[in-house]
């Protein structure tokens, strides 16, 4: 393939890219590439530079557009500037960025008006209208991102240390937690000295949902998680004039909403306060999302979501 496309959908936990025809699709047998995930702490421009020069030493295509979306995204124009800087050597020559959220609405509802949830280390949820977008949270570990993997992971944490010092229930969480970071006196500075502390943190949140059905406190934490998640997409409907809409169109995306436990406590929720609501099955990944950045209309709300540089 000598000239191609790249989409990246680039977050916390990892990295996914492949290379795409300059149209849309993938050529026949082009997999995924798989990558470390995004450190926020770091500037996100070097990290994906580095994805994509990785790209193009394993698969010897030439990029000629990258689109990415990724996750700590805050100012995409200077991202995309500062990307395309690091890579016009390697012939690329338009750059698309977007926040995760986009390319995650994109690959599951294309653009049409509705409202998409994606939890997975983190949590963002983008709400779109006939004429407004509302993103709610996505405001990462420290001050937000309620009902990710990572909130569930350290609502998990703090009540094992609770059940620790007396001051909680016990819980079968402990002896994970246990297996995991060693003796729970010293547990915090193990994992204070991971630099992958975040992702380790939300890897819990898997073990949560497995014992959910037999331990109080993790079906506890399962159902505040999916609480979270209502409150976000009803403040999104709410907030692009959707609230009012008898079947809003919902789609759930990421690894905390593919087991049964969140999943049906927040389908619940949604139906009490819209019997109608249209769940849907995303029609593609954030992925595909990513690649089909270039192609949202020109009048969609969500192009103003959608830094581009051209050579």
């Amino acid at each position: 393939m000598n000239h191609a496309a790249l989409a990246i959908d680039g977050g916390q936990t990892g990295i996914r890219a492949q290379l795409r025809t300059l149209d849309g699709p993938p050529p026949p047998g082009s997999g995924a590439l798989e990558f470390p995930g995004l450190l926020t702490s770091r500037p996100l421009a070097d990290q994906v530079a580095d994805v994509v020069r990785q790209a193009v030493s394993e698969t010897g295509a030439t990029v000629g557009v990258v689109s990415a979306g990724l996750s700590g995204l805050t100012d995409g124009r200077r991202l995309a500037d500062d990307l395309f800087r690091a890579t016009r050597d390697l012939g690329v020559a338009q750059i698309n960025v977007a926040h995760d959220s986009v390319t995650s609405y994109v690959g599951a509802l294309g653009d049409k008006p509705g409202v998409v949830v994606a939890a997975g280390t983190g949590v963002v949820t983008l709400a779109v209208g006939p004429h407004q977008i509302a993103r709610i949270d996505g405001w990462g570990y420290s001050m937000g991102d309620a009902g990710s993997g990572f909130w569930i992971g350290q609502q998990a944490l703090n009540a094992v240390m609770r059940a620790y010092d007396g001051r909680g229930r016990a819980t079968s969480l402990s002896e994970v937690v246990e297996a995991d970071l060693g003796d729970l006196e010293h547990a915090y500075v193990v994992l204070q000295n991971d630099p992958f502390w975040v992702s380790r943190t939300a890897g819990f949140a898997a073990h949560v949902a497995r014992l959910a059905e037999k331990d109080g406190v993790a079906a506890s934490i399962c159902h505040a998680a999916a609480d979270e998640l209502a409150a976000s997409i009803e403040a999104g409907l709410r907030r692009v004039g959707l609230a009012d809409v008898e079947d809003p169109a919902v789609c759930f995306l990421g690894g905390v909403l593919r087991g049964d436990r969140i999943r049906s406590r927040l389908t619940e929720l949604l139906r009490a306060q819209w019997p109608g609501v249209d769940v849907r099955e995303p029609s593609a990944n954030a992925l595909e999302g990513a690649a089909r950045l270039p192609f949202i209309a020109g009048d969609s709300p969500l192009r103003e979501l959608t830094a581009t540089v051209d050579a």
